[in-house]
């Protein structure tokens, strides 16, 4: 059917658009061959290029053969010749008709040849070749630009839907960060990148705006968590009286393991590490849980609200179902990207 349809279509509007739609085909196939390093691909748009050199060949015959009417001794221009020919005496046709029409008495007088308008091959070439180029750009550029319609997965955000009522201890503390404004600080972008597994998405996001246990609801105590399929990095910020160095004393009294005091932004901080816990909850008849687990481990890097150290902290933590953890490097950098978002603590 599309053969039938360029057959009907004139000389000089079909082979521009064959070397139009060859020559775009062509220089694609190859460029994604040269890429892919394919080399069926390769064979496929020399075939192209091929054919669209045969095809520039044939407009360039019949651009001589228009501009050199006279008959010539090469075997190309005796096939010019005989076109021309054939096409004269289909001219000739309705001419001889006409006198042998005027030979009968029909009366009717035969009129003058009137010299057919010559149409300008260059110009429709051109006009040919440009709007299929555009057609062949336009088809190279689109998918950069249209929307993909595959499934992949897209990265979980934060809900900017109804705010939640803020308990009264975030009223009662100056210049507080609410949950949602952490997960807004976490949910990075480069996030997956800072943990060492670029190809990731966030699968799940969440914040709240809790307060501290056992303060009786009167620490502020915001919290954000995003989930990667390695992953999960929960960040909080504790509104309490409690310096970096009281805190420092106190992990020596629990479980925290590999305990590392350092400087982040110029605020005191320290790393360490301790075990999450698991929960079983069965939802089968009765109802019943098994008992709390210890999970697997986890590195924290808590910094201090403010650079005097008056009070308060931040805690990034990371941690994994299989165990594994990333560099300290990687909470360093999270840390560097999330404080700022954080206000310092005013002078109270």
């Amino acid at each position: 059917m599309l053969g039938f349809l360029l057959r009907l279509l004139p000389f000089w509007v079909r082979e521009p658009l064959l070397i139009a739609v060859g020559s775009v085909l062509g220089v694609r196939i190859m460029y994604l061959a040269v890429r892919d390093h394919d080399r069926v691909a390769a064979g496929l748009g020399v075939v192209f290029l091929v054919f669209t050199a045969i095809r520039v060949h044939a407009v360039i015959r019949a651009l001589r053969a228009r501009r050199n009417p006279s008959p010539a001794a090469s075997a190309d221009g005796a096939a010019v010749d005989a076109a021309a020919q054939a096409q004269a005496q289909a001219q000739a046709q309705p001419q001889a008709q006409a006198q042998a029409q005027a030979q009968a008495g029909t009366g009717s007088r035969p009129r003058p040849d009137v010299p057919e308008r010559e149409h300008n091959a260059w110009g429709q070439a051109v006009a040919a070749v440009a709007v299929f180029g555009a057609l062949g750009a336009a088809l190279w550029v689109a998918p950069r630009f249209m929307p993909s319609d595959d499934n992949a997965a897209q990265p979980a955000s934060c809900s900017g839907g109804t705010h939640e009522k803020l308990p009264k201890a975030y009223k009662d503390t100056p210049r507080p960060v609410t949950g949602e404004e952490l997960c807004k600080a976490l949910n990075r972008p480069d996030l997956a990148k800072l943990l060492g597994t670029p190809e990731e998405t966030a699968t799940t996001v969440s914040s709240t705006n809790n307060t501290a246990p056992l303060t009786d609801g009167k620490v502020a105590q915001p919290e954000a968590e995003v989930t990667f399929d390695t992953y999960t990095v929960n960040v909080s910020a504790t509104y309490n009286e409690l310096s970096t160095d009281q805190y420092v004393k106190l992990m020596k009294f629990g479980d925290e393991k590999d305990v590392k005091t350092l400087t982040v932004l110029g605020r005191p901080a320290v790393l360490s590490s301790d075990h999450t816990m698991k929960l079983e909850i069965n939802l089968g008849s009765g109802g019943s849980g098994g008992p709390v687990e210890e999970g697997p481990l986890a590195r924290t890097l808590s910094v201090a609200l403010d650079r005097k150290d008056r009070g308060g902290y931040c805690d990034i933590t990371v941690w994994s179902t299989s165990g594994a953890l990333p560099n300290d490097s990687a909470l360093l950098n999270i840390a560097e990207k999330v404080l700022p978002r954080i206000p310092e603590r005013p002078v109270r």
